[in-house]
């Protein structure tokens, strides 16, 4: 099966080819817009028309502007265009099966939300520019006159993350990670481990389309404060110790974003609403479709952190 992804130098699409370099009963070719080391690898700006000595039997789009900031335009071209030549590409490549990566946030709202499911609502106001964009590369994928899916991963983490954990470990390293406080129970969250979100990916790329979307997680929510601190512990890091009413952390947020659009200030802010929203509200998924379909994560939750652990005490 020749099998194309899309953002194969970021994190979900590089995993991806990394994992499955090695299987002779795929071909795969990786193709972003950053140059890349990996073989069988085109560099192209995806938000422009482009073409490939490549003919594919599935396109896996993994590329996308993942972070909690940017402008609305850098989102709209790395994340709606993208998607809009992506297709195109498929449309003139035979109509290849179309495997489109989303983002769990299109579900998000400023609240505690438990087990969400693939038809709960989504929309009309989103928590960011992100979450709005990825819905909206959604929109373009539902309409797309081949097979299609779409795969909504929650909290992705392991080697090669850039997203989750690099924030928050830094914050800690510089002594301005705090416990938060003034929670009415403690949060809880859903994440999935980097190699079986690959996994999900490669059954969603070469098995029977059996529904239209699919949440995934490793299916085993954790107390996200709890697991920091485990994580820190494990890594020989000092747990925090200053405390925060996790509500003036959410208004401070609100107000330092504020300052940074008015004052068009490029860099991202020391604290966004979309990162201090995990440690103030619960997130939970309802992933039954995929254990029927694609069966239990391939790497447990706590083989995950083990590995995740490992990798990174070599950085």
């Amino acid at each position: 099966m020749r099998i194309l992804v899309t953002g194969a130098s970021g994190f979900v699409g590089g995993a991806f080819m990394r994992r499955f370099a090695d299987r002779r009963d795929l071909e795969l070719h990786g193709v972003s817009r950053r140059p890349s080391d990996l073989p069988n690898y085109t560099q192209r700006d995806l938000s422009q028309p482009f073409d490939l000595g490549f003919q594919p039997d599935v396109v896996i789009h993994a590329a996308a502007r993942a972070s909690p900031w940017g402008t609305r335009r850098e989102f709209e071209r790395q994340n709606v265009e993208t998607t809009r030549q992506v297709i195109a590409f498929c449309v003139r490549h035979g109509v290849p099966r179309l495997v489109y990566v989303s983002s769990s946030s299109v579900f998000y709202r400023f609240a505690s939300q438990l087990g969400i499911t693939e038809q709960s609502p989504i929309g009309p106001a989103f928590v960011n520019d992100y979450a709005a964009t990825k819905y909206a590369g959604e929109r373009l994928a539902a309409d797309y006159p081949g097979e299609h899916v779409i795969l909504r991963p929650r909290a992705v983490f392991g080697p090669g993350d850039t997203v989750l954990f690099p924030r928050i470990l830094a914050a800690a390293r510089a002594r301005r990670l705090p416990l938060f406080t003034g929670l009415p129970e403690p949060v809880i969250g859903d994440l999935i481990y980097i190699d079986a979100l690959s996994d999900y990916i490669l059954a969603a790329a070469t098995g029977e389309r059996k529904a239209p979307s699919y949440n995934l997680t490793n299916n085993q929510p954790v107390v996200l404060q709890d697991l920091l601190l485990r994580v820190l512990g494990q890594l020989g890091m000092q747990a925090p110790v200053r405390r925060l009413d996790v509500g003036r952390a959410l208004r401070a947020a609100t107000l330092i974003e504020a300052v940074y659009r008015v004052l068009r200030i490029p860099a991202e802010p020391p604290i966004t609403r979309f990162g201090m929203s995990m440690f103030a509200h619960s997130k939970t998924f309802d992933v039954r479709l995929a254990l029927r379909d694609f069966g239990a994560p391939s790497v447990t939750l706590d083989d995950g952190i083990e590995r995740f652990i490992a990798w990174q005490r070599t950085q």
